[in-house]
């Protein structure tokens, strides 16, 4: 089952505040980005946020599930979490800042 936009659409607005917060859709789901570097997934309308030592730490005791069928385990942050503009955005830029900075596309050709 793909997301809607209009979670997506909610989720940008939440986190309006938190910086340079930009979404790309990929195959009906979606892949949130901060700063250029892919921190999330909203797959089947649910936020699953990468796993980091600081993010665990203000998710605690949450649950981590796959995306997606053979994907590795991500933090699922149930919709209730997503009302906290501040949580939110921290989690987002928590996470952002422990993730390496990613690779330099290849050009074709």
């Amino acid at each position: 089952m793909a997301s809607k936009q209009s979670t997506m659409d909610f989720l940008l607005d939440q986190l309006s505040g938190a910086g340079e917060v930009t979404a790309r859709k990929m195959f009906g789901e979606f892949c949130l980005y901060y700063s250029g570097k892919p921190v999330a997934l909203v797959c089947d309308d649910q936020l699953f946020v990468k796993p980091t030592p600081g993010g665990r730490e203000l998710v605690g005791t949450g649950p981590e599930e796959p995306p997606y069928p053979g994907a590795k385990p991500y933090l699922l942050i149930s919709a209730d979490l997503w009302e906290d503009r501040d949580w939110l955005a921290e989690l987002i830029r928590t996470t952002a800042g422990q993730l390496p900075e990613p690779k330099p596309r290849r050009r074709k050709g």
